[in-house]
C-alpha cells in the first residue's frame, strides 16, 4: 500500500507537476490552500506521511497553516517540507521557526524531492518506533521496559542518592470499564497519568506498568511530601470522574541496589495490593514481613484446589450448650485444613484468603455436604439428632442456585431442614442487601433456621436485625468477653439479649471460657453458650462419642 503525501499549493500547474513526480511511489492528495489542507487532514491525518507546502497562498498561507498544525499534538508529528521561489537564508529560517521540517526551492528537481521525502518519512517512522518502544501510547508515560532502563541509569549515575519506587493501582478499575465503558476508563487513566507526572515533577519519572498500574521513581524526600499532599488533597479539585476513584500506593525504599529493578517494582505493587479494600488507608511501605505474608497467600492459593480434591479439609464440630437445660443443644461446623507439609492450619489463616479470591463458595459447599452426610450417618445409627450450624458466605448468596443446592443436600441425607442451621455474616449483607434479605426469607420458608453470626462486630448488625427475618442471634466472641468484664450497669449484654427476646430470637454467646462468664450470661438470660469452657471444636469421631453422653 502506497504512503500518502499531501500537496498544498494554490497553482494547479505546480500541483500537476508534483503529482507526476510523486504518483509512481506515493498516493497523492491535493489542497489549494491552508484551509483546504486542514479539511483534508481532519479526514486523513492518521495516514498522511508527509506534507509539501507552498508559503504564499490565498485564504490561508503556509505560515498560518504551520502555526495551526503546530498546536495540534497529532498533526505536529507529520513532517512538512516548505517550497518557495526564494533561496534566502532568512526565508528558510522563518519556515523552520514556524515548524517546517525541511525547505526546498523552486524549480523542482525530481530526484532531490524524492530523496528528501523518502528520508524524512523513514526518519519519522524510526522516531515513531522509538517513541512507541519508550512510551505508553495511551498515557504518554514511559513503557514498562524503558522505565526499568531509566531507573538503572539513574541509580548508576547517582550511587549515593536516596531513592524510592512507588507503585499504584486503581481500586476496582474493572468496574469503571464495565459500567462506563473503556473510552471513559481510558480518559481516567490519562488524567491519573497527568496527576502522577505533576506529583513526581522534574526530579523523577513515571511509567505505566500495566492496565491501571503505574510506577514512579523519585527521591525519598519528594515522596514524603507527595504522600502528605495526596492524603490532604481536596477531592473537589479533581474532575468529576476522579472524585470517586480510590488509588492505593505502595512504596519500596531502595536500600539494596542489588535487587533487580523489576523486583523493586513488584515489591512496591505488592505493598499497594496489601491495603486493597482497607478503608482510609492509601499508602503502605514494603518490608520483608509483607513479602513473606504475600508469598504465604500465594502458596495457599496455589494448592487450595488440590487440597479440596484430596479432602485435606476436615470438618470439626464445636458443641453449643443450653444454659436452661445444661445440656448439649447443637453444634457449629468449623473447617480445619490438614496440610500434608504444613500440618493443621487454623481457619483464621486461610478463610480470609478464600473469601477474597472467591474459593470460599466451593469450601462452604464442601462443608455443607460433609455435615449433611454426617447427620445422615448419625440418624441411621440412632443417635439423638441435634442441629448443626454451617456458614453461608457472601459468595454463596450471590450464587444463583444456593437454595436448590442446600435443599437437595438435606433431601439426599433424609434430614429435615431445621437440623441444618445457616449462619449469615455481616459481610454477606454489606453489598446487596435486597438479595440477601430475599434469600434469607426463601430459606426460612423452606424450613431452615437462620442465625446471624458475629452480632455486634460491625456497623451493619442492627440494620440486619431490623430488616431480615432471623431465628438466632450469635454474639461476637470479643464483644461477649469485653462486656462481661464491665460492671453490670455499664454493660450492653442485658439490653441486647432483651432486645433479641422481644424479637423472638434466641441468643448464643460465643467464646465462653470461664465459669464466671457462664454465670454472668445465665443471669442476663442468654439461651446458649459456645466455647472452650464446655468443649473445644472436635473431630467428627470425638463429636460422635460426645453425643452418646448427650
Amino acid at each position: 500500500m502506497k504512503k500518502q503525501v499531501l500537496i498544498v499549493e494554490d497553482k494547479k500547474i505546480n500541483r500537476e507537476l508534483l503529482n507526476s513526480i510523486l504518483s509512481e511511489e506515493y498516493e497523492v492528495l491535493e489542497a489549494e490552500n491552508g484551509k483546504d489542507a486542514l479539511d483534508v487532514l481532519s479526514v486523513h491525518k492518521n495516514s498522511i506521511a508527509l506534507i509539501l507546502l507552498d508559503v504564499i497562498m490565498p485564504v490561508m498561507g503556509g505560515f498560518d497553516f504551520l502555526d495551526r498544525v503546530k498546536k495540534d499534538e497529532e498533526l505536529s508529528l507529520i513532517p512538512v517540507i516548505v517550497m518557495t521561489q526564494s533561496d534566502r537564508e532568512e526565508d528558510e529560517l522563518a519556515a523552520l521557526a514556524h515548524g517546517a521540517t525541511d525547505f526546498l526551492t523552486k524549480p523542482y528537481h525530481p530526484q532531490i524531492i524524492l530523496h528528501r521525502i523518502a528520508g524524512l518519512i523513514k526518519l519519522r517512522e524510526t522516531s515513531a518506533m522509538i517513541n512507541y518502544l519508550q512510551n505508553d501510547r495511551l498515557t504518554g508515560l514511559y513503557s514498562k521496559e524503558f522505565f526499568f532502563q531509566k531507573v538503572r541509569e539513574r541509580l548508576f549515575e547517582d550511587p549515593d542518592g536516596d531513592y524510592c519506587i512507588i507503585g499504584s493501582n486503581i481500586e476496582n478499575f474493572k468496574l469503571v470499564n464495565d459500567i462506563f465503558g473503556t473510552r471513559e476508563g481510558d480518559h481516567i487513566l490519562k488524567e491519573i497519568a497527568d496527576i502522577t507526572k505533576q506529583m513526581v515533577g522534574s526530579s523523577g519519572f513515571c511509567g505505566r506498568f500495566s492496565a491501571d498500574r503505574f510506577v514512579c521513581f523519585q527521591k525519598r524526600e519528594q515522596e514524603e511530601k507527595n504522600r502528605e499532599n495526596i492524603e490532604h488533597a481536596d477531592r473537589n479539585d479533581f474532575s468529576p470522574q476522579l472524585r470517586n476513584i480510590v488509588m492505593r500506593w505502595g512504596i519500596y525504599q531502595i536500600t539494596d541496589r542489588s535487587v533487580p529493578v523489576e523486583q523493586m517494582c513488584d515489591r512496591a505493587l505488592l505493598a499497594a495490593d496489601s491495603i486493597k479494600n482497607q478503608y482510609h488507608q492509601f499508602y503502605a511501605v514494603y518490608d520483608d514481613s509483607l513479602r513473606k505474608k504475600m508469598l504465604r497467600e500465594q502458596a495457599i492459593t496455589s494448592c487450595m484446589e488440590k487440597a479440596l480434591k484430596e479432602e485435606q479439609f476436615e470438618v470439626y464440630y464445636q458443641p453449643k450448650y443450653s444454659l436452661k437445660d445444661r445440656c448439649m443443644a447443637g453444634a457449629e461446623a468449623l473447617v480445619h485444613w490438614i496440610h500434608p507439609d504444613w500440618g493443621v492450619m487454623s481457619p483464621g489463616e486461610f478463610i480470609p484468603i478464600f473469601e477474597k479470591n472467591g474459593f470460599i463458595h466451593k469450601l462452604d459447599q464442601y462443608v455443607r455436604e460433609k455435615v449433611c452426610s454426617k447427620l445422615c450417618e448419625l440418624k441411621e445409627k440412632g443417635y439423638p439428632l441435634l442441629p448443626v450450624s454451617v456458614n453461608i458466605s457472601r459468595a454463596d448468596v450471590f450464587n444463583g442456585d444456593l437454595l436448590e443446592n442446600i435443599l437437595s443436600l438435606t433431601q439426599k441425607a433424609n434430614i429435615e431442614p431445621e437440623y441444618l442451621h445457616l449462619e449469615i455474616t455481616e459481610s454477606a449483607y454489606s453489598e446487596n442487601q435486597e438479595q440477601i434479605i430475599r434469600t434469607v426469607n426463601e430459606l426460612r420458608e423452606l424450613g431452615f433456621v437462620i442465625e446471624l453470626d458475629d452480632f455486634a462486630s460491625g456497623y451493619s448488625s442492627l440494620n440486619m436485625l431490623s430488616q431480615m427475618s432471623l431465628d438466632i442471634l450469635k454474639l461476637d466472641m470479643k464483644f461477649v468477653q469485653n462486656e462481661i468484664v464491665k460492671p453490670a450497669k455499664r454493660s450492653f449484654l442485658t439490653d441486647i439479649i432483651s432486645m433479641a427476646h422481644r424479637a423472638d430470637l434466641r441468643v448464643v454467646a460465643e467464646g465462653v471460657e470461664t465459669k464466671e462468664q457462664v454465670d454472668r450470661l445465665c443471669a442476663v438470660g442468654c439461651d446458649y453458650i459456645q466455647g472452650y469452657f464446655f468443649a473445644k471444636p472436635l473431630p467428627a469421631a470425638e463429636f460422635e462419642k460426645l453425643l452418646l453422653k448427650a
